[in-house]
């Protein structure tokens, strides 16, 4: 039998909140487009389950529906500056640390110019 993920079961309490949220945004975009949940799903080639889940902010819910939900109302680009790697202070931080101090002689070049 296999395992189940935990973190469906339970996720973070922001992980939880934040997807509720794109839940009631993904709805309320849905419904200022005059769309019924079967023309949302017939447009990005899933069932009526999948976007009824995803409006329900379901952790269990493919990242493939919220995205392409998103695409059918044009609010892709939400997603695409999320994890910008050149805007994550810390990460830039921490890599900064991790670089070398000093260069060493390779092998294979030489100084003939």
């Amino acid at each position: 039998m296999p395992r189940t993920n935990k973190l469906l079961q339970s996720p973070p309490y922001t992980v939880e909140h934040a997807l509720r949220q794109l839940g009631e945004n993904l709805r309320v975009a849905r419904i200022r487009r005059n769309l019924t949940i079967a023309d949302a799903a017939e447009r990005i080639g899933t069932g009526p389950r999948a976007v009824m889940d995803a409006e329900k902010g379901k952790s269990s819910t493919g990242i493939v529906v919220y995205a392409a939900l998103l695409w059918l109302y044009d609010q892709l680009y939400q997603l695409e500056n999320i994890a910008d790697p050149f805007k994550d202070k810390e990460g830039l931080a921490l890599e900064s640390g991790r670089q070398r101090r000093r260069v060493r002689k390779g092998k294979g070049l030489d100084s003939d110019f």
